[in-house]
């Protein structure tokens, strides 16, 4: 049985990124009602710093052991 009669799967990324988005609104509301807009902000900067930490290992280049 061929796999090339399949269509193509259905590009999701918008409604995973405008959910992200929703998410995220609603943490931050629930932590600014029960921590306070300091903890918002801190966990805001944590999110920044994690993203770009990841977006810095992924730009690297790849170091080879048989060099």
């Amino acid at each position: 049985m061929s796999s090339d009669d399949r269509p193509s799967a259905p590009d999701y990324t918008n409604a995973a990124l405008t959910m992200l988005g929703v998410n995220l609104f609603w943490i931050f509301c629930a932590l600014w009602s029960l921590l306070g807009f300091i903890a918002v902000i801190l966990v805001a900067l944590g999110l920044n710093y994690g993203i770009d930490r990841i977006a810095a290992a992924r730009m690297a280049p790849i170091e080879r052991a048989d060099d």
